[in-house]
């Protein structure tokens, strides 16, 4: 081999090394994105929605009445709300999801103009019962949008406000809706859509 072709395959190889070198670096230098900005978690138009539970206060010795049915592509929860007791009644369906890296839960509702709560459950406890991570929202005639962001969220148990750790969003096992407002009479709730939103939006 002559000396001007030894020169050159030296060359080649030194800038292999170096490019070798250089890509692992800049691919870990990349942050990598939420892959969907805006995760649609129901949107009430496939068979799997009828996993939604209604849970009345006659666990408590109450005696509100709540009911839930999924029609035209739209959860529908009605009752009556009773206080004396328990005065409360949910709906509630099981999924897990991995929600690290989203802000906040986002719902798409018309309603009686009455106050209701959303709740995320983590599966944490305290003192040995299951602790709540809720926040209200109001509804009107119109359709509205509602965005709770995660930092909103109370926690509680049985209604009473508790220390506990901050909700872990990546054992998140399932989501309520609550009607316990304090006020005895009908109510009705529909939602068209409950969906987890990011700051990449």
């Amino acid at each position: 081999m002559s000396f001007s072709k030894l020169k050159i395959c030296i060359l080649i190889c030194i800038v292999l090394t170096c490019f070798v070198m250089i890509v692992p670096k800049c691919s870990a230098q990349k942050k990598p994105d939420i892959a969907n900005p805006a995760m649609t978690l129901f949107s009430f138009d496939r068979a799997d929605e009828a996993e939604w539970t209604v849970t009345n206060d006659g666990v408590m010795g109450g005696r509100s009445a709540g009911f839930v049915t999924v029609e035209n592509g739209t959860l529908l929860f009605t009752g009556t709300l009773v206080t004396r007791g328990g005065g409360f009644t949910l709906v509630r369906a099981r999924r897990q999801v991995d929600l690290t890296g989203y802000a906040g839960v986002e719902l798409r509702v018309r309603g009686s103009g009455r106050r209701f709560e959303v709740e995320l459950d983590d599966g944490s406890r305290g003192n040995g019962r299951s602790v709540s991570r809720r926040a209200a929202f109001e509804t009107s005639a119109e359709w509205t949008l509602v965005r709770v962001p995660f930092t909103a969220l109370r926690s509680t148990i049985f209604g009473q406000a508790v220390n506990a750790p901050p909700i872990d969003l990546a054992r998140i096992q399932g989501v309520a809706l609550y009607m316990a407002d304090g006020q005895d009479g009908e109510f009705r709730l529909e939602v068209d859509y409950i969906r987890y939103w990011s700051d990449q939006q």
